[in-house]
Parts: structure tokens; C-alpha cells; sequence
């Protein structure tokens, strides 16, 4: 018989495995308007996720502190989806990275 992990080990394991990656959180049709806002619950913390009046799409963490302003969470749109990332270290969406263009200086061969 196992026991269940105490709170410590379990939010440790919450926070190293699976907060450091992206999470798919809803389709943009959820907030299809300025203004909408969608609220969700990511690994146990709140996230708020809002369009503003530029249609841009923006995340925020609720805080449970009283008088605490929200705290922004990476968010990105991919094929239609919103994904949030809660991990504080700086990691972005893979995306396939293009090679610079080399310009070649050549002379054509009847010159």
C-alpha cells in the first residue's frame, strides 16, 4: 500500500513538472469580442484570460492576497488555441528557427 504524498512533496512536484511547460487553456472563439474574459483554474492558481481593445490576448494569475493586482502570465496563440505558461523562468513557444539568408556576390560567367 502507498501513502499520499504530503502537501509539500505534492506542490514541489506541481511546481518542477508540470507549471514549467505551456498548457492549452481554450480556443480565442471562447473570447471572441473585446472585453470578454475567461477564468480558468491551471495546477490549483487562477488565471484570468482577457481581450483587450486591441484585440491582443492577455493573461493574468490572481493573486489571493487581498489588494493584490493580478500578475501577468505569459500567453500565446497558436492554430487558434490560447496557451498560458505559470513558470517564472523565461520560456517561450518552440518554434522552428530560419536559417539567415546568405547573399552570394557573383558575376555571370559571359561577363
Amino acid at each position: 500500500m502507498t501513502t499520499p504524498p504530503d502537501d509539500r512533496s505534492f506542490r514541489r512536484e506541481m511546481a518542477t513538472a508540470y507549471r514549467s511547460g505551456w498548457h492549452f487553456i481554450d480556443l480565442v472563439t471562447a473570447i471572441p469580442h473585446s472585453g470578454d474574459s475567461l477564468m480558468v483554474t491551471v495546477f490549483g492558481e487562477p488565471v484570468v484570460v482577457t481581450r483587450d481593445e486591441d484585440e491582443d490576448v492577455r493573461a493574468y494569475r490572481c493573486l489571493r492576497k487581498p489588494r493584490g493586482a493580478p500578475q501577468p502570465v505569459r500567453c500565446a496563440i497558436r492554430y487558434g488555441m490560447i496557451f498560458v505558461n505559470l513558470d517564472q523562468r523565461d520560456h517561450r513557444l518552440d518554434e522552428p528557427e530560419v536559417p539567415p539568408l546568405k547573399t552570394i556576390s557573383a558575376t555571370p560567367r559571359s561577363a
